[in-house]
């Protein structure tokens, strides 16, 4: 069979972690993308080698126009192919409306939105040569509800949603599909920092009772990139334990 090669941004930790590991066990070479701390994206890297397959870390901010064009290429020269891009890379910088900086709304929407579309515009070529491909965008719940205190955390979500069903209109005569994951509230280093009192009234919103897990978002992200999802693209996917019901 032959092997394929997974792009995932923002892998160093968290749901991008987990999303690399999880391709890993379905056999793919895996790009690992990070921004911060190189070490986290070893060990990532290292736990994907594991799974008997290639790993190799990036370091790229992707909100880097040219930059994200080099590490595309990087990636192909060491891969032979790029056939799943998984855009995770994503920041917050809350705030309320009449409090929010300038510069805050405009680093967010840099790295969530125009990083996404960064990475969708290099790979696509790439992807177009080869006749496949598959891209997911990691969204949010908060894209599709609004939330009070990130707004610019919310308009670079939608943004996402907008990209992921132009995207997948231009380029499905290619055989290469888009689609996006709009999580809630995951056990992650972000989530770990809310209070008892923010936890008890999310767990009222949310009709499971729980936090989902970086584990349950990577399954989602896996289905999306691989063949046992060829007729859906276009779709924003909520995973968000019926929070947004």
């Amino acid at each position: 069979m032959e092997t394929k090669c997974v792009l995932v941004t923002g892998a160093g930790r968290g749901i991008g972690k987990a999303i690399a590991i999880a391709y890993a066990k379905e056999g793919y070479q895996v790009a690992i993308n990070y921004n911060g701390s190189e070490e986290a994206a070893k060990e990532t890297a290292a736990l994907c080698e594991k799974e008997g397959v290639k790993a190799k870390i990036y370091r790229c901010n992707v909100a880097d126009f040219h930059a994200v064009e080099e590490m595309m290429k990087a990636v192909l020269t060491d891969f032979g192919s790029i056939d799943v891009l998984v855009n995770n890379s994503g920041i917050t910088k809350d705030g309320l409306l009449l409090r929010m900086k300038e510069e805050d709304f405009d680093r967010v929407i840099q790295v969530n939105l125009k990083g996404s579309f960064n990475c969708i515009r290099h790979v696509a070529r790439i992807m177009m040569k080869q006749r496949h491909g598959a891209i997911v965008n990691m969204s949010s719940v908060v894209g599709i509800r609004g939330n009070i205190g990130q707004m610019n955390y919310a308009a670079s979500k939608a943004g996402v949603i907008g990209l992921t069903k132009s995207a997948a209109k231009e380029l499905a005569p290619r055989n290469i599909r888009v689609n996006a994951i709009a999580p809630g509230f995951v056990e992650t280093e972000m989530t770990d920092a809310l209070s008892e009192e923010a936890r008890r009234a999310a767990m009222e919103v949310i009709a499971l009772k729980r936090f989902a897990s970086a584990q349950d978002i990577a399954n989602l992200a896996v289905f999306l990139g691989t063949d046992k999802s060829s007729y859906i693209t276009g779709q924003t996917i909520s995973i968000d334990g019926g929070m947004a019901m």
